[in-house]
């Protein structure tokens, strides 16, 4: 059996989750809202059960062991989730399984396994009962990875289409047809220097990956990481899915009056950005530990990158090289821009976070300044001081 996109309805013989066997008889608690059966032997036909499950009829036939769900949302309109959306959905989520983690800015894991017994359904149905829920509920589309690990999903859920459900069987063959052509860097623990060292060896690809021996492997790149990568090539990830949402982030966002195409007017609007983030984190005694950067085009398409910090921060400075990094890998060429978006990720107490200590008196003088101006702007609000190049604005929200 091969990964497939979920296409096809589903047989009648199966079951609406929550309704018991074809006798009528409820062999599992019914969902909120549903209506009970008439016994069997009621006179007249039997109503259809009125579930809280109508998914739409475009499942596909049913995966064995895909039981770990990657769920990515979208706005109808291409702009980004905002924070209380992603939070409603999640609660979406939690409502049909308790195993939810939360992958902002705009995503979720969700290990189902207990929600396929509980509902007597299928992964197929199930998730396209969230996609037709998050549809109705929040205006959101979505897009759905299937498969028996969180690995796995992830991946599915990149190629899904959006509306669509990607359904990778817990079987040897599709697992190792899904992964065979896909690159290195698709794995994780995969960065870019892995890649290349790889590469060098001619181990581009994940079939390639996992044709090598494992000694071989475990040369190039050590006992440990070697091992990792071996197991990871065949599909096995023995990472759980972690219950409850991860660290609630910040976000801000700049919309441009027109089009934007100038990378100079860009990168002002990112410095207004970071510095609106690293006054709230500090305000509010956080640190984050990732940035992540999406551009909103002209066309409605989306562009999202996150970048990892060195070490968490809430100094401004930092926050706007990062953001210019992110920028910059993007390699945007006269691209119209309608909006970037900043959302400051992994937040924890600041207290807590270390920092590696420079000598610089540069950079030491600049935290002296930095506090100075917050206890500025909290006294006569938050444009009292600028940076001197975000004087004149060019986007209609700074």
């Amino acid at each position: 059996m091969t990964p497939q996109s979920t296409t096809q309805a589903p047989t009648a013989r199966r079951r609406a989750p929550g309704t018991g066997p074809a006798t009528g008889t409820a062999s599992r608690p019914a969902a909120p809202g549903a209506t009970p059966r008439p016994a069997h032997g009621t006179a007249g036909p039997a109503p259809r059960p009125a579930t809280a499950f109508h998914p739409a009829a475009d499942d596909a036939p049913y995966g064995t062991g895909a039981t770990v769900l990657c769920v990515r949302f979208r706005r109808l309109d291409g702009a980004p989730l905002p924070a209380d959306t992603h939070a409603g959905l999640l609660d979406l989520l939690s409502g049909l399984t308790p195993v939810v983690q939360a992958l902002p800015p705009d995503g979720a894991l969700a290990d189902v396994r207990g929600a396929l017994r509980y509902f007597t359904c299928d992964t197929a149905r199930l998730a396209a009962v969230i996609r037709v829920r998050a549809l109705a509920l929040h205006g959101v589309d979505s897009s759905i990875g299937a498969a028996p690990s969180p690995m796995l999903a992830r991946m599915a859920a990149r190629e899904a289409r959006p509306g669509r459900t990607l359904l990778v069987p817990d079987e040897p063959a599709a697992v190792r047809e899904f992964l065979a052509r896909k690159p290195a860097v698709a794995l994780d623990g995969v960065g870019t220097a892995t890649a290349r060292t790889l590469g060098a060896y001619g181990l581009d690809t994940v079939g390639r990956i996992a044709a090598a021996p494992l000694p071989a492997l475990q040369r190039i790149l050590g006992a440990r990481a070697g091992r990792e990568l071996h197991e990871r090539a065949h599909g096995i990830d023995r990472t759980p899915v972690v219950p409850g949402a991860t660290a609630r982030s910040l976000a801000a966002e700049r919309p441009f009056g027109r089009d934007e195409i100038d990378p100079e007017r860009h990168r002002r609007a990112l410095l207004s950005l970071t510095e609106e983030l690293g006054t709230r984190l500090r305000v509010e005694g956080q640190a984050c530990r990732s940035l992540a950067l999406t551009v909103r085009c002209a066309d409605r398409t989306t562009l999202t990158r996150t970048k990892a910090l060195a070490e968490p921060t809430a100094h401004s400075a930092a926050l706007t090289a990062a953001a210019y990094a992110v920028y910059g890998s993007l390699g945007l060429q006269r691209a119209r821009v309608r909006a970037l978006s900043l959302r400051a990720e992994g937040l924890m107490p600041a207290e807590r976070a270390a920092r590696q200590l420079s000598f610089d008196p540069d950079d030491e003088k600049s935290r002296r300044i930095e506090a100075v101006v917050d206890r500025v702007r909290a006294k006569f609000g938050p444009g009292a001081v600028v940076p001197g190049s975000l004087g004149r604005r060019n986007f209609t929200d700074a």
